[in-house]
């Protein structure tokens, strides 16, 4: 059975938010522009919930044009039309975009209230959305392009919302050094760093895509899937695009090797971070891999060795930035910093399953595998980043060595950091247990070992920070009396509009950990399945179902128990001290050094690409610049006044000398000529009469009259 839906609703999920955005400005500073703002963002999510019931009915959905068609004109001359998709997975995803961001457009009313800047916050939270929308229902890679552009100015622009970089906006700590490099940065310089950062990527994935237009004429997804490869596989471009697209992916989505700004984002407000790390953003890379994975894969079915080297690198990129980003978040004492290294870590998750899906016989699984990731994933770390707002702001500082003792003073905020702690870190039967166990099944099952065990490892990792994290914050001694106008305050719960959209979020990792009882995750692979049959283009095409891995689920919970077993003895009952186990020196100590300086790779990138072109360009100034173009520029002039100089000379003494002769020899003449004018008549006479004489004269002589006479 087909459910009919009218093509404007899909436009409508991510026009709407454009259009709040720019309606802000025009609202002034009242209440009711930051109600109108919250407002567009639900219309927004409502209309993808109408899209989202028939799928949740497991309805067939056809689109009927109504008001916008699915697909419009827009570049004539080159074929070129922009349109929505309609496939249910397309629809599962941008639910999952509206009504996150709409429930931090709730949050974001209590924590900003009285914020001085709120009008560009708006606009750019609106826009956020808007666009991470459009790059989820695009049906071509040039749309995508366009919203992959706008979220990368939002983020810039709310990374570095606080652009007067006072000291307590600060991410990281000040003084901390690592290879001579400081290691905090202020809000302006963390945005720039981010917007720098993801450009490189955006780069690569330009001019794969363009390397896609310029052998086939089209960015549509569905053309490509159906087009002849053979061509660009032939003239060996194949692999090399493919690669230069997911690194669009590895800059969005802060894999390994441009990781590094998303720690550093934190300096942004923690609406902001929680909207960053579970609704847009990085998730952008992983809806750009679903995307393309897919077109390579149907392109090759029939040779998928050509493509494997591909699904190979996305799936060990995955995997490395997990262990990278999870083992870096042991050490930390950043609330958000380590909530960052978290995002990155359970991204990579994602990425490794969808690398996964095109090493394997059954792509649907692992897109299914990543989707479910990707769901769970975002649920619980908006909530978790929405805490930490609330925790940073009761307790007047970010590091959680300086929190404790909390449960008993916000019962609210510990038990939904409890849950989402534990689904965080894959405790059943929470959302994250079977979504991290989805991953790691579809590596068993493919016969990648050593992907699954690097998977396996980093969830025992994910346990033990996860429990630090509730450990430091909630138990133990009170900490965190802060200052106020020279008064102390009690840490307190914040008020209902705050908690309330991380406890919604909280019923959701629940509710989501409990559907898998219900075959969620065959509706998923259900759901995984039409897309690539809607991709295709071949309707019958099927993939055989999953069953249950118990020997994935039973290494990865007993390494999560292991994680769970020592955190919980350290930072929670405090049956050893994790300081002397470091000790003051040796290797642990040193190895605690490695992890606490981000294994000195951002310190190593800020030598390389920030100090090492700033020297080259103080070196060029100072040698280049002024001994050579300042010498030849500074002897130039100095010719320049010397010839001017003679220049000088010359017209002085002999142009002008040469003009005031001839001036004076004028002169000269006529006040000779003056003196023949002296007004007697008897002169005048007497003058004429010796000219005609002389005429007379000059005339005989000339004729010869003279030899006549």
């Amino acid at each position: 059975m087909a459910d009919m839906i009218p093509s404007y609703y899909f436009w409508m999920v991510f026009i709407l938010p454009l259009v709040g955005a720019a309606i802000t400005p025009l609202t002034g500073r009242s209440r009711v522009r930051d109600y109108l703002a919250v407002l567009f963002s639900l219309v927004s999510a409502l209309f993808a919930l109408l899209l989202l019931l028939p799928v949740l009915q497991g309805q067939t959905i056809s689109v009927y044009n109504s008001l916008i068609p699915a697909s419009l004109p827009w570049i004539p001359e080159l074929g070129i039309n922009i349109g929505v998709l309609s496939d249910p997975l397309t629809i599962v995803a941008c639910n999952l975009v509206a009504w996150i961001g709409f429930l931090v457009m709730v949050y974001s009313l209590d924590y900003m209230k009285g914020d001085g800047g709120l009008t560009r916050y708006w606009f750019f939270m609106n826009f956020f959305i808007g666009s991470m929308q459009l790059i989820v229902l695009s049906d071509n890679f040039l749309s995508l392009f366009i919203g992959w552009e706008g979220v990368g100015l939002c983020s810039y622009a709310l990374i570095g919302y606080f652009y007067r970089d006072e000291k307590k906006d600060w991410v990281g700590t000040p003084g901390e050094i690592a290879l001579g490099e400081e290691q905090a940065y202020p809000p302006s310089h963390a945005g720039l760093k981010a917007f720098f950062m993801t450009r490189i990527g955006d780069i690569a994935m330009l001019a794969g895509v363009l390397i896609l237009f310029i052998s086939f004429g089209t960015f549509n997804y569905q053309q490509l899937a159906s087009a002849n490869w053979t061509s660009l596989e032939n003239s060996g471009l194949l692999v090399p695009a493919a690669l230069l697209i997911f690194g669009g992916a590895i800059g969005k989505s802060a894999q390994f090797p441009l990781q590094e700004w998303l720690p550093d984002a934190m300096a942004g407000p923690s609406p902001v971070s929680a909207l960053i790390h579970a609704a847009t953003m990085v998730n952008a890379g992983v809806v750009l891999v679903a995307r393309v994975g897919p077109i390579f894969y149907f392109a090759l079915l029939a040779h998928p060795s050509m493509i494997a080297p591909f699904f190979t690198v996305v799936a060990w990129v995955g995997g490395f930035t997990a262990l990278l980003m999870a083992s870096q978040a042991l050490v930390g004492f950043e609330l958000k910093k380590i909530l960052a290294y978290s995002t990155a870590s359970q991204i990579g998750y994602m990425m490794l399953g969808l690398g996964l899906a095109g090493l394997s016989t059954n792509f649907a699984q692992g897109l299914s595998a990543s989707l479910f990731q990707l769901m769970s994933h975002a649920v619980f770390k908006a909530a978790l980043f929405m805490m930490a707002g609330v925790l940073i702001h009761s307790t007047g500082s970010k590091y959680i060595n300086e929190m404790g003792g909390l449960r008993n003073k916000m019962k609210i905020t510990f038990a939904v950091f409890l849950i989402a702690a534990a689904s965080l870190s894959g405790i059943p039967p929470f959302s994250g247990f079977w979504s991290k166990d989805a991953v790691l099944a579809t590596a068993l099952d493919g016969g990648q070992v050593a992907l699954f065990a690097l998977g396996a490892l980093v969830a025992g990792i994910t346990a033990f920070y996860a429990f630090r994290l509730v450990g430091l914050v909630f138990f133990g001694q009170s900490k965190h009396a802060a200052s106020e106008e020279g008064k102390e305050h009690e840490a307190r719960e914040p008020s209902p509009l705050a908690w309330a959209p991380y406890a919604v979020l909280a019923a959701g990792t629940i509710l989501l950990g409990l559907l898998p009882f219900f075959n969620f995750e065959g509706s998923l692979e259900s759901i995984s399945s039409q897309y690539l049959r809607y991709l295709s283009g071949v309707p019958n095409l099927a993939f055989a179902p999953v069953s249950f891995n118990y020997v994935a689920a039973g290494i990865t919970l007993a390494m999560v128990l292991v994680g769970l077993f020592a955190s919980v003895q350290l930072y929670i009952l405090h049956r050893a001290s994790a300081q002397k186990l470091v000790g003051e020196s040796g290797p642990t100590k040193s190895l605690y050094r490695f992890l606490e300086n981000r294994w000195y790779i951002n310190a190593v990138y800020y030598k390389v690409f920030v100090n090492a072109p700033l020297k080259a360009i103080n070196w060029t100034n100072v040698h280049v610049e002024q001994n050579i173009f300042g010498r030849v520029n500074d002897g130039v002039a100095g010719f320049g006044v010397s010839l001017s100089s003679a220049g000088n000379r010359f017209d002085a003494g002999v142009v002008d000398g040469l003009t005031n002769g001839v001036a004076g020899a004028g002169q000269a003449l006529s006040r000779a000529a003056r003196r023949l004018q002296t007004g007697v008549v008897e002169q005048y006479a007497l003058v004429l009469a010796i000219g005609l004489t002389l005429i007379l004269l000059l005339f005989i002589a000339v004729t010869g009259l003279y030899t006549s006479l």
